[in-house]
């Protein structure tokens, strides 16, 4: 796919997300498939600039290109000079946040708190795109704040009037969080309307619902957050199917220990010893969630302090999953994106919960 100038794998992007798409986790999502991965969100706050957050969040050392990195806040002036410190570090795409929920980032009017003000999003928009004009800028919305205000055509051509190359939006409005089923009907008219690049985001969760989405709404690429969690072979298996129109067999259990253990590794070496343990029980909690024995395994895990404890605690975890089959089997196929944590018992391992 040929995007900003770009030549990408495919049009599958890896969303956004706080405290997940750092640069180990984009640097997987693109070895499994992904064409593009989008850093999660930096303030534009200078004064947070020397913190180790915000600096590991601008640590783009040996990251495949495009370096895409997205950008939050509310003042025009503060957005900019955001932008421009985040291309001299080695953005090569500038990302706007406009579409994140949390209640934190909305107090600031910052995220997707910012829809209820469009002459202020023509004003940060703007503001970003004269402040690197080498740079694609991109923008990432909601459909609106809530379901009586839904703004999401007007937001476009604010958009495109500002400069912006391309636009991902949300299928759901602020109001919604991440309840209820997302609206391709809202993207369809999006694109049916624009100008510019339009990627699809929400509920993109096998890859019969990414030709799905595709075709409901006409959307150029496909943005998959969540489901991406724990399961970063899901670009693989998309980019297959979307070829193909066939199905991948599951991956086998051998191969998804080897790529943990990997992905692990990366974890220690970019957080350091005691931030790394912390952060790596999360993506092993999703890497294991729905597969035999997870719950009583993750319970255990959670406690564990030390680098050489988890290492060994995985490994003895997937040794046991290969005796129950060679490939992944997962007892509640949503539990493999990362929705449902189920709790079924299984006598192979004591009868506790799954």
């Amino acid at each position: 796919m040929n995007y900003l100038g770009f030549s990408l794998r495919n049009n599958l992007f890896v969303a956004p997300m706080a405290g997940v798409t750092d640069r180990p986790f984009r640097q997987l999502c693109k070895t499994m498939g992904a064409g593009l991965a989008v850093s999660e969100m930096v303030t534009s706050n200078s004064l947070l600039y020397g913190s180790a957050k915000t600096q590991r969040r601008a640590n783009h050392e040996g990251e495949v290109a495009p370096i895409a990195v997205q950008i939050a806040g509310a003042d025009p002036r503060m957005m900019a000079d955001a932008a421009r410190h985040n291309v001299d570090r080695g953005a090569q795409i500038v990302d706007i946040n406009m579409g994140c929920p949390a209640k934190k980032i909305c107090h600031v009017m910052a995220g997707s708190a910012l829809l209820k003000d469009e002459p202020l999003v023509g004003r940060i928009l703007e503001a970003v795109v004269n402040a690197v004009p080498g740079t694609p800028v991109t923008l990432k919305i909601r459909t609106g704040w809530d379901k009586t205000n839904r703004n999401a055509l007007n937001i476009l051509r604010i958009a495109e009037a500002s400069g912006i190359r391309a636009l991902a939006v949300h299928g759901r409005t602020r109001a919604c969080g991440y309840s209820g089923h997302a609206e391709y009907d809202t993207i369809a008219a999006v694109k049916a309307a624009a100008t510019i690049p339009v990627v699809a985001n929400g509920d993109i969760t096998t890859p019969e619902k990414a030709r799905a989405v595709l075709d409901a709404t006409g959307a150029d690429a496909l943005m998959i957050g969540r489901a991406a969690q724990g399961r970063p072979w899901i670009f693989r298996e998309i980019e297959h199917y979307l070829a193909t129109g066939e199905k991948l067999p599951p991956p086998r259990v051998a191969e998804i220990h080897a790529i943990l253990r990997a992905h692990l590794e990366d974890l220690y070496s970019f957080y350091g010893v005691d931030t790394g343990v912390r952060v790596a029980r999360k993506h092993i909690s999703w890497y294991t969630k729905g597969l035999v024995g997870s719950a009583a395994f993750r319970h255990a895990m959670n406690q564990l302090p030390t680098i050489d404890l988890q290492q060994q605690a995985v490994d003895d975890f997937f040794l046991a999953l290969g005796t129950h089959g060679e490939h992944l089997s997962y007892i509640d196929e949503p539990a493999a994106a990362g929705f449902i944590d189920t709790d079924n018992s299984n006598p192979a391992w004591g009868g506790l919960a799954a």
